[in-house]
């Protein structure tokens, strides 16, 4: 387990996959992710399989919340692409739980991440891409040290229209490891 003050990382678990399938299949969650179809829980299984193929550093990272003793599964994270030559990768971070949206913990998820990047994995950059009409996630990931960097024009189609995807980076240098 990874922990901050109000959430842990644990691995991903095959049961946890009805959970992954409910919030991938609201349209709310997904509109702000890589995909605009719903997942079957087939399909969710295959993708599983696959990602316990891939390198251990890329496996999925449940996000759970503590509940007073009881830690709650809201959401999950994972870096992707890891280029080791270069030291580099994607991160993903997805908030399933609504009711955990706005409260911070998307927030302390990707601080704690890049945490997790720079002093475990060794990682010299870690980056993002963002929808701009996610408006809460790059607010929370200004706040997590983000940096804006780039703009793919019109490269998401989304509810009857195109939309840039943001491009946003930290630096090792640039990071402030903090206490959350």
């Amino acid at each position: 387990m990874i922990y901050a003050n109000r959430i842990r990382l644990r691995a991903a678990e095959r049961t946890d996959i009805p959970m992954f399938v409910r919030w991938l299949n609201d349209p709310e969650v997904r509109k702000y992710l890589a995909m605009s179809l719903p997942m079957s829980q087939a399909e969710e299984e295959g993708w599983f399989d696959a990602m316990l193929r891939s390198p251990r550093p890329e496996h999925v990272l449940v996000i759970e919340a503590r509940e007073g003793e009881e830690w709650k599964p809201i959401g999950n994270t994972s870096f992707m692409n890891i280029n080791w030559a270069d030291r580099h990768a994607e991160v993903g971070i997805l908030i399933g739980e609504k009711e955990f949206w706005s409260r911070g913990y998307g927030r302390e998820a990707m601080k704690l991440m890049l945490r997790h990047g720079f002093n475990t994995l060794n990682l010299h950059r870690v980056f993002l891409r963002v929808y701009d009409f996610n408006l809460r996630g790059i607010k929370a990931y200004e706040y997590a040290g983000f940096v804006h960097e780039g703009r793919l024009r019109q490269d998401v189609y989304r509810d009857g229209q195109y939309h840039d995807v943001l491009l946003m980076s930290v630096l090792r240098d640039e990071w402030q490891d903090s206490d959350f």
